[in-house]
């Protein structure tokens, strides 16, 4: 499939037009901070002198989950004497990050049961010196077209505003002359990096709150946070939407009021979004006390994790121990649910893409074991994709009890009444410029701006009491009886099932901005 916004062709970027790629138990969900003063666990084998680890392999990166009760200073020896090298440990949630070379690694470090729940290598390839779920390529606002937006614009509005019809959908322009957000709030944007410079973006920009976690470690020097110089344009677009200033220049974001912040997981020419990155993110959110985490993508480089296979189970809960911890800190995560227009409540699925850093093999997976991260996991807020028109956009995922609310990701068969008559969202990208995107990357920050609004006018609010006031104050939307293919012609929506008050296109409903500040 074309790639479209937020989760495009795997990457849920899942916009359309990105590479590829862009339940834990409840004694793991909850697991507690390990300490330093716990008896370390794992018999003999802890003194037992280190034979010399074979090297023969390619180097890969893991994750290493403990055992409730083991320390982390323990772990670390374990690591060592399996040949490898820790880059990070996360004491907080029981997490090790290590480097290896030896073929034998994680399975000498799964026989330590009294150390390790979990263990897993979090890619198939080399570690060379995630991704993104949108469809299709960035298409660029032409001089022409932000003249005809420029000459329409009405007192109030941002020069290219009237090209935003996914503002108008979500009544986010009536939002703003109640409430544009606080400055106490501020959604990270944890994706491909964000151009900070620019002048829609650079107003609300919180560089304190920002890094680059790529390789597992939080690099906060100036600009780490900003897209590779030939790196992708994925996280830029979604900042605006978000926030982009209302300043007189270019377009308004949903919670103009808020602040943002970059932190990037994509790796330098892949654009890849691999585990101990997004740990890296999800934690270092949590540290930083940011409310609201926007996840365009899927992380690498499985579509979907099957806890049956050794290296996926430790790769979901690696990642569902940082996203628990995020929650537990105050922290809500926003995520897209992918371009693939697969049910993600059926039986079963084909998955032709996985790996795809190396050579994908075709399998079939229950989706409800085999989970697409972070979007499945438990708390996470799963967002759909919808066009001008209303009806789910044609490359959207979508299933009954998965998908959590609907948001704008652009439709390029849904035209419309604007003055570029363009379907596709609009939005900033790198070096000042304006582009269009479409996806369910595109539609995942329209949500995280809505939550904003939320968290805004609702300052003591949990993440859990934040989820539930986006679907309550959704607008409910009941299953089409036709929607667009990929060709763009009007088909049976014969997959739409309802129940619960929920469709499986919509969810709870399309986000509401307007109900949010009210």
């Amino acid at each position: 499939m074309d790639q479209l916004g937020s989760r495009a062709p795997k990457k849920r970027s899942r916009a359309l037009a990105v590479p590829v790629g862009l339940a834990l138990t409840a004694s793991l969900a909850f697991l507690p901070a390990i300490s330093a003063s716990a008896a370390p666990l794992g018999g003999a084998a802890d003194t037992a002198p280190a034979a010399k680890a074979d090297t023969s392999g390619p180097k890969l990166s893991y994750v290493a989950n403990l055992n409730a009760y083991a320390t982390v200073k323990a772990a670390k020896k374990a690591v060592e004497r399996a040949g490898g090298t820790v880059v990070t440990a996360y004491e907080q949630i029981g997490v090790v990050v290590a480097h290896s070379q030896n073929p034998d690694f994680a399975k000498q470090l799964r026989a330590q049961r009294g150390l390790f729940v979990s263990v897993g290598a979090t890619r198939t390839a080399p570690m060379s010196a995630a991704r993104t779920t949108e469809e299709g390529a960035t298409q660029q606002l032409s001089a022409a077209d932000a003249a005809k937006a420029a000459a329409v614009a009405q007192e109030g509005q941002e020069p290219l505003e009237p090209n935003q019809w996914d503002l108008r959908t979500i009544k986010a322009d009536k939002a703003h002359k109640i409430n544009d957000g606080s400055r106490n709030v501020t959604v990270g944007i944890i994706d491909t990096g964000v151009d900070d410079t620019h002048p829609d973006l650079a107003p609300n920009f919180s560089k304190g709150q920002s890094a680059n976690c790529v390789g597992g470690v939080a690099d906060t020097t100036e600009g780490a946070w900003r897209p590779y110089p030939d790196g992708s344009d994925h996280g830029t677009h979604v900042a605006g939407t978000i926030g982009a200033a209302r300043n007189g220049i270019g377009i308004s974001g949903v919670a103009p009021g808020v602040k943002i912040a970059a932190i990037k997981v994509s790796e330098p020419g892949t654009s890849l979004f691999y585990t101990e990155a997004v740990v890296c993110g999800f934690m270092f959110a949590a540290e930083k006390g940011i409310e609201v985490t926007n996840n365009s993508y899927y992380v690498d480089p499985w579509l979907f994790n099957c806890k049956s296979d050794d290296d996926q189970k430790a790769l979901v809960e690696a990642i569902g121990r940082a996203t628990k911890y995020a929650e537990r800190k105050g922290t809500l995560h926003i995520a897209s649910a992918g371009n693939s227009n697969q049910d993600l409540a059926a039986d079963s699925l084909v998955d032709e893409t996985s790996p795809n850093d190396t050579t994908p093999v075709p399998r079939t997976i229950d989706p409800k074991v085999c989970l697409d991260l972070p979007t499945q996991l438990p708390g996470v807020v799963t967002v759909s994709a919808t066009g001008d028109k209303g009806l789910r956009s044609y490359y959207s995922s979508y299933g009954l009890g998965v998908v959590d609310v609907a948001a704008p990701g652009g439709d390029k068969w849904q035209v419309p009444d604007t003055p570029d008559a363009n379907g596709r969202v609009l939005s900033t990208v790198p070096g000042g410029g304006y582009g269009y995107k479409q996806g369910t990357s595109m539609a995942a920050p329209h949500v995280a701006g809505v939550a904003a609004l939320l968290k805004s006018a609702h300052p003591s609010a949990t993440p859990s009491q934040l989820q539930a006031m986006l679907k309550a104050q959704s607008t409910k939307a009941a299953c089409p009886t036709q929607i667009y293919d990929a060709a763009g012609t009007l088909i049976d929506a014969t997959t739409c099932a309802s129940k619960w008050g929920q469709t499986g296109y919509y969810g709870y409903g399309v986000i509401d901005a307007l109900k949010a500040v009210k």
